[in-house]
């Protein structure tokens, strides 16, 4: 390779740190867009049906109620990189009960069936969502999280993977610690006390 194609590949590197290139997208972010919530995997336990109740408390199930684990309030706003709210999104959660168990034949029926275990709604004009469930816990080989999809019509925009900050697990967990330091800090929030039990904020960002 010539000296001038060194040059001008060294160049076109730097210039493309200049930029801002995301690892997520492929492109350049534009000044003041907001980073791509990393995509990750679905995993094992992703609801094979869902009749019954899918609303947005996972702790109220018919006229069962859950009274285990920590109540949390989980909300948050879905916006594509511009910060516009995606309008019309469904966002879709699911996550073990308090003994570590999913409401899905995988797990050999295990799950409490007061706890609702998935929730289905969809997100209001500003983008925001709110749901009622528990703060997750661990389970062999996984630190505690929550499953979430996005989906707007027919599209499937994302599906990611909600972490507890500070939790001792997430070195060890093999989904947490294969992610960046910029996607880690994009999917890791705090589990606070609240008025009415445990409050996390998730923001969300979507290609739509």
């Amino acid at each position: 390779m010539t000296q001038a194609n060194n040059t001008r590949r060294r160049i076109v590197a730097a210039t493309g740190a200049a930029l801002g290139l995301s690892s997520f997208t492929g492109r350049a972010l534009g000044k003041g867009q907001l980073r791509p919530t990393p995509v990750q995997e679905e995993g094992p336990f992703y609801p094979v049906s869902f009749s019954g109740d899918v609303d947005y408390d996972l702790l109220t199930t018919g006229a069962l109620h859950y009274s285990q684990g920590q109540p949390t309030w989980l909300s948050g706003v879905v916006t594509d990189p511009d910060g516009a709210p995606v309008k019309g999104a469904m966002i879709e959660i699911w996550q073990a009960d308090q003994h570590g168990h999913y409401h899905h034949p995988r797990d050999r029926g295990g799950a409490d069936p007061a706890f609702q275990g998935f929730a289905r709604i969809a997100v209001d004009a500003s983008g925001q969502y709110r749901f009622h469930t528990i703060r997750p816990v661990p389970y062999t080989g996984r630190t505690p999280h929550i499953h979430f999809r996005i989906k707007l019509g027919p599209r499937e925009l994302l599906t990611t993977q909600l972490y507890v900050a500070g939790d001792p697990g997430n070195p060890g967990d093999f989904i947490w610690s294969s992610l960046s330091e910029q996607d880690r800090a994009a999917v890791t929030r705090p589990f606070e006390r609240g008025p009415d039990g445990m409050m996390a904020r998730f923001p969300i960002v979507v290609e739509a």
